[in-house]
């Protein structure tokens, strides 16, 4: 993933959708009191009615030994600090992994181009958005995808599969699915959902973090 593709998103973000002042955080800038684990996909730090956040999303990955040698084990990380008083504290994690690691193809990371921090019902406090996708496949099939949402707090979540063309005008998968507080929150924040996931849920197996 490319810091400039992910401030670019970011600022386009800001300007047509949050009030706030969102900011790309370098690695040697994050407060050395911020435990993350795996490689940075990507940081960032804004200001709402609430306080001061960073957001960092990670991947890691480990390559097996010994008897799990040949397989690749992985995990999606992703990280909310606030600051509260003296200290950062951290209020919400998303963690994500491939159980029992994986021999085939890994289709396993975080959706640049759908991250995202917004105010879509006007309340002053920030959405935090992040998309991925999770698999271990050795053919052409639907791949999991995800949408997690966090509002202070609460997390919203959509679940469903990309949609992937397995013969002429023949097509698997792209369903989506909201869970209960996505169905019972406000609509503009399903409607964004939904957009987020018909931009994405074509599958092109074209790489990671497209």
């Amino acid at each position: 993933m490319k810091t400039s593709s992910l401030l670019l998103a970011i600022l386009c973000y800001e300007a047509c959708l949050a009030q706030f002042k969102v900011a790309v955080v370098e690695k040697n800038s994050i407060p050395k009191t911020i435990q993350y684990k795996g490689e940075i996909a990507n940081a960032v730090r804004w200001r709402d009615s609430s306080g001061t956040h960073i957001f960092i999303a990670t991947i890691d990955k480990t390559q097996g030994k010994g008897a799990d040698e040949g397989l690749l084990f992985a995990a999606l990380h992703a990280y909310h600090y606030s600051f509260n008083v003296n200290s950062w504290v951290q209020t919400w994690k998303v963690y994500d992994f491939i159980e029992g690691g994986c021999a085939l193809d890994l289709d396993f990371y975080f959706i640049d181009k759908a991250f995202a921090i917004t105010d879509l019902n006007k309340n002053g406090k920030a959405e935090t958005w992040l998309m991925y996708k999770i698999s271990c496949h050795g053919d052409v099939s639907p791949v999991p995808m995800k949408i997690i949402m966090y509002e202070d707090n609460k997390k919203f979540a959509a679940r469903g599969t990309t949609r992937v063309e397995v013969g002429t005008n023949d097509f698997a998968g792209g369903e989506l699915k909201f869970d209960d507080a996505f169905q019972n929150g406000p609509e503009v924040f399903r409607q964004y959902a939904e957009k987020l996931w018909n931009k994405n849920r074509i599958e092109t197996w074209g790489g990671e973090g497209k």
